[in-house]
């Protein structure tokens, strides 16, 4: 009899234990994790500052209704905002929630139904996300969509303003498609696309889920392209494991989100908080951030010397720690056998091998890991 119900192609590893880097199966066995949960564990497994920050709140409380003040849930607004254009934040429980927070307050603000997202993107599997996400694949089977999303083409600007008319409420973005096989944004295109919205008063929405939280070597991705979105979305990076997700906007949103207009039962969990605010302290620190960039460069140079000559290998995009190796084949074989030799990577669509390792990956992972892909790749 079945308990679960089969909706993740799950790969062979059980773990028993992990900590900083390196997790370890029930056999023993140890592998080095270039996927960080997807993106989550931007401090590696088990980090000192969250562990004990969690720890610290178990021993106190772990839930309020939000009909009360939870002052965590402050000071985590507090910080995200004080190193950000943003205002005011609205805590969820994941990713797509915090994604549907920011579609839903860009209609309401605009009073407009239209969102304009990208072909490849990936905004989250409930129906508002899974509409705004510009995969047929993710959408295929399941009905009606929820109207009112168009796709343009990403880096083209041209597309965009084809779509965009009187109704339009919002265009929403990722700096850096992820899912979609890990394509950065170009600098012109995004600036431009900037300019555009604020000239026909349409809203800014950047989903900094997978890019947020110090992984493309600043705080937030956006920051790379000096431009000041009116919403983002945080999520993944943001607990480091304990789920939580943010939406955050500028000031002249916050009296659209009124007592009654939005809520989430868990959303700004106390437990949630405390490994959020402790993340916040790690990772919107200079010293910290200098770190990541230094990584960042240090595993770009062992992948164009030793990865990107390889004939299997057709391109390598890299933002940060974020990092997509294009190859000639199935992405999700190559994945497998790796994960066979102690590595653990991820697939971003058929043939995109996708690094996400920890920010506070050493050079010594990082020569262990490229050595391993290179074997493998050869």
């Amino acid at each position: 009899m079945l308990g679960l119900f089969p909706t993740y192609g799950r790969f062979d590893l059980t773990v028993e234990s992990a900590e900083g880097v390196i997790i370890k199966d029930i056999a023993g066995k140890s592998y080095i994790d270039f996927g960080a949960g997807i993106g989550v564990n931007n401090l590696g497994h088990r980090h000192p500052a969250v562990e004990s920050a969690v720890e610290e709140q178990l021993k106190k409380y772990w839930h309020l209704s939000n009909l009360y003040p939870i002052p965590l849930q402050e000071e985590v607004a507090e910080k995200i905002t004080a190193n950000s254009p943003a205002s005011a934040v609205f805590f969820a429980n994941s990713g797509a929630e915090a994604n549907e927070a920011a579609i839903k307050l860009a209609r309401k603000a605009t009073g407009k139904d239209k969102i304009i997202t990208f072909g490849k993107s990936f905004h989250g599997r409930t129906f508002a996300t899974m509409a705004a996400t510009g995969q047929e694949k993710v959408r295929t089977g399941f009905g009606a969509m929820l109207p009112g999303f168009a796709y343009a083409t990403y880096n083209d600007l041209e597309s965009v303003k084809a779509l965009a008319d009187k109704d339009t409420a919002a265009v929403m973005i990722e700096m850096v498609q992820g899912e979609g096989g890990v394509n950065p944004g170009n600098t012109a295109f995004i600036q431009s696309l900037s300019t555009f919205c604020e000239e026909k008063d349409i809203l800014l929405i950047i989903d900094e889920i997978q890019t947020g939280m110090g992984r493309t070597g600043k705080k937030f991705a956006f920051e790379h392209y000096d431009i000041e979105p009116d919403i983002f979305t945080l999520a993944k990076g943001l607990g480091n494991g304990v789920p939580v997700g943010a939406m955050a906007a500028k000031e002249k949103l916050v009296e659209h989100f009124g007592p009654g207009t939005h809520g989430s039962t868990f959303g700004g969990n106390p437990l949630a908080m405390a490994a959020a605010s402790a993340v916040c302290d790690v990772i919107f620190n200079d010293t910290f951030l200098e770190q990541i960039n230094t990584s960042a460069k240090y595993l770009s140079e062992a992948l164009n010397a030793h990865i990107a000559p390889l004939e299997s290998v057709i391109d390598i995009r890299q933002k940060g720690l974020m990092v997509g190796i294009e190859i000639n084949a199935n992405a999700l074989s190559i994945v497998k056998e790796l994960l066979k030799n102690g590595l653990i990577v991820l697939a971003a669509g058929e043939n995109v091998v996708r690094l996400l390792p920890p920010l506070t990956i050493s050079k010594a992972d990082i020569d262990q890991a490229v050595a391993l892909m290179k074997d493998v790749l050869k």
